[in-house]
């Protein structure tokens, strides 16, 4: 009786633990189950990705003003590049040459990325005569403020107290250019970057104005 006994103990204990092992394997299943059924309800309740900012629409203003903008920033540059290689320039005339350069060359960089994206030329990194580009008419903007060649042969040649009043006289008339430029866009452009980017250096180039004018007013 007693092997019996311990037989059957034996068949219930196994039945018992093949039972627990089941439950236990079951569960990790049932984790997967549920996680893939959680990642599909998110992947479906997820917006389908449409293009990037650059796919949002824009119109002729605002491949006139990146066209148009690029050499004009490339010249301010090339100015503040003039000064810096200078002796004797004024200190605040000097950090003011290397904030055009900070502000505007990476400026120069997001157009060439618009332009290139819409499939439209950039203008070449020689600043070509604006007003030679089609659909640049700098007549009425007053030249747009670039400088002619021979305002920037003046600026070559000018020499220590003198170079710092010319940069910052021709800054100043180049400054009034980019902001009517970027009023032109701010008006008529659909590019939501490009509208922005024109309301910033509307605001900075005329607090840059303001400065330069104060400079000039102590000199």
């Amino acid at each position: 009786m007693m092997d019996v006994t311990r037989v059957g103990m034996l068949v219930v204990s196994a039945v018992a633990a093949t039972l627990t092992v089941g439950a236990c394997s079951s569960t990790p299943a049932d984790q997967d189950m549920s996680a893939t059924s959680s990642s599909q309800t998110s992947a479906a309740a997820a917006p389908a990705t449409t293009g990037g900012q650059t796919e949002q629409a824009h119109n002729d203003a605002d491949v006139t003003f990146a066209q148009g903008m690029i050499p004009h920033h490339q010249q301010a540059v090339e100015m503040s590049d003039m000064l810096l290689g200078k002796q004797g320039i004024d200190p605040a005339v000097m950090t003011l040459a290397n904030e055009i350069k900070a502000a505007q060359g990476p400026e120069i960089e997001t157009m060439r990325g618009w332009l290139s994206d819409w499939k439209v030329p950039a203008p070449s990194s020689d600043m070509p005569d604006m007003s030679e580009m089609p659909g640049h008419d700098m007549s009425s903007m007053g030249g747009g403020g670039m400088m002619s060649e021979q305002d920037m042969a003046a600026l070559q040649n000018a020499q220590g107290a003198a170079a710092s009043k010319l940069f910052l006289t021709q800054m100043i008339e180049h400054h009034k250019g980019a902001i009517a430029m970027a009023r032109t866009e701010v008006d008529s452009g659909q590019f939501p970057a490009a509208t922005e980017m024109a309301r910033t250096i509307i605001a900075s180039q005329q607090q840059e104005i303001d400065s330069m004018e104060s400079m000039l007013a102590s000199m």
